[in-house]
């Protein structure tokens, strides 16, 4: 990939990132979910954490945090490529010298913002709504950019391989399930500590749980390490689940799409268009 198609790249993920803005429609679905995980920790301000006085909703806010940015690197970016495969918008990428690896580049660019903002969404309504929470170094604040980071790159392969292998949106909620089920275990809304020790292995198998640590680790207080497994925050263990998620999908993901690109055509592309006017009819 040249510095040229990186700008282009660049260049489109940002025009894409525009017009989400001015599409209520498509900002609606990017932001809803965040509105209603704030709603969930508003109504857990009045709970506590067993065996502590610190509030539910100030533990639960990092935690969210680190869920939207494995939503959005993986179900968002698997969302995009399953819907403009049956529009064709890939098979119009794959004609331009390039263009597959600048699409990439561009989502990459559109869901790393989308995903910051729908963060901030979460975040600055819950430093004002919570106290305690420990963001008064520059520490934290490190933390947090590198868990972010960390957590997209190894989330977003994952979602292309997904995209890649599901031709039709409404295919989609054969992931949701699980996601859902993976939320429940990984100590997104309640500490991972409360559930049973086989339960907790496999939370610690996905990159949810690495990531909702990590936030953790950055926006709460050193005692608050007293609830997780180990009794710590485990930064080590959590660059390492995540890094080794970061080096599979990149050595996966780049196979699957080159086979997904190799079998678009506009035949293809016709079929799935005209299975998708007979279930609207």
């Amino acid at each position: 990939m040249n510095l040229s198609t990186l700008r282009t790249g660049a260049r489109r993920g940002l025009i894409e990132l525009r017009h989400t803005f001015t599409n209520g429609q498509d900002l609606w679905a990017y932001l809803f979910p965040a509105v209603i995980f704030g709603v969930v920790m508003f109504f857990q301000r009045g709970a506590t954490v067993e065996g502590t006085g610190f509030s539910l909703g100030a533990v639960t806010l990092p935690s969210v945090l680190g869920m939207n940015v494995v939503f959005g690197g993986l179900m968002t970016l698997a969302q995009q490529l399953t819907v403009e495969r049956e529009d064709g918008t890939l098979l119009r990428a794959k004609a331009v010298p390039g263009g597959m690896s600048g699409y990439l580049v561009g989502k990459i660019v559109l869901v790393g913002g989308m995903t910051l903002v729908s963060m901030a969404v979460v975040l600055v309504p819950g430093l004002l709504l919570f106290d305690g929470l420990a963001t008064g170094g520059l520490l934290s604040w490190v933390t947090l950019v590198w868990v972010l980071l960390l957590g997209l790159v190894a989330t977003m392969p994952l979602g292309a391989v997904i995209g890649s292998l599901f031709s039709s949106p409404r295919s989609m909620g054969l992931i949701m399930l699980p996601m859902m089920g993976l939320v429940a275990i990984s100590g997104i809304f309640y500490p991972i500590t409360g559930f049973p020790s086989w339960l907790q292995w496999i939370a610690q198998v996905f990159p949810l749980y690495w990531t909702g640590l990590g936030m953790r680790s950055a926006l709460l207080p050193d005692g608050m390490s007293a609830v997780e497994i180990g009794h710590s925050w485990r930064h080590l263990e959590t660059v390492g689940v995540l890094g080794l998620w970061a080096v599979v999908g990149l050595l996966v993901a780049p196979v699957v799409l080159r086979r997904m690109a190799r079998r678009e055509s506009g035949s293809a592309v016709a079929a799935r268009r005209e299975k998708a006017m007979q279930r609207a009819v």
